[in-house]
Order: structure tokens, then sequence, then C-alpha cells
């Protein structure tokens, strides 16, 4: 037998699937710091397999789902996150242009 060490944040229900595998594990429920610094963990976890993972559809649903634990984990609402996101596409725009900065000038 191989042991596996993850030590990573992982979904709710993890621990009740291996159980149910019949495989022996450990798992810790962590405070609140370190749950949102694993919480960033994982978003970078999770952009990395979207960046190289063939289901963009799951890979963009585990990003989600990260984000709402993020948000929640912080005290906020997606209604606030929303009117945030708004507020920055009025100002500076979005990503819909594909424009990519090559350079520019600073005159210091």
């Amino acid at each position: 037998m191989s042991r596996i060490v993850y030590n990573k944040l992982v979904r709710d229900r993890i621990p009740e699937i291996i159980t149910a595998q019949g495989k022996p594990h450990e798992v810790a429920v962590v405070s609140e710091a370190d749950y949102r610094a694993l919480l960033f963990d994982k978003l970078q976890e999770e952009a990395a397999e979207l960046a190289t993972g063939d289901n963009l559809a799951e890979e963009l649903a585990d990003i989600y789902e990260v984000l709402d634990a993020i948000i929640a984990a912080n005290g906020l609402s997606a209604d606030e996150i929303a009117t945030v996101k708004a507020q920055k596409r009025e100002k500076r725009g979005g990503f819909t242009k594909r424009i990519k900065l090559l350079w520019v000038d600073d005159p210091d």
C-alpha cells in the first residue's frame, strides 16, 4: 500500500467518498485564516487545470465553486461582487475586444 499526501483543500463530500471506497485517510478541519489561504491555493490549482484541461465547463464550474467559497469566507455577497464587476467594466472595460498591451512609454 502506498500513501499519497495531498495537504490541500477538498470538496466537502470527498472524505465520505473515500470512506465509501474503503480507503484509510485522515482529514483536518482548518482555522478560518488557513481556510482562506487554502481557498487561494485551490483557486490557483483550478486555474492551472483550466489552462491545461480538456473539459472547459467542468474546470470553470470548479473555479466558480472556489470563487463562491472565497466570497462567502470573506463576508461578501455575489451581489456585491456583481456591482463592483459592473463598475469596473464601465470604468475600464471588459476583455471582449481581445486587446493585448504591448508596451507604454513612461515619460519619467
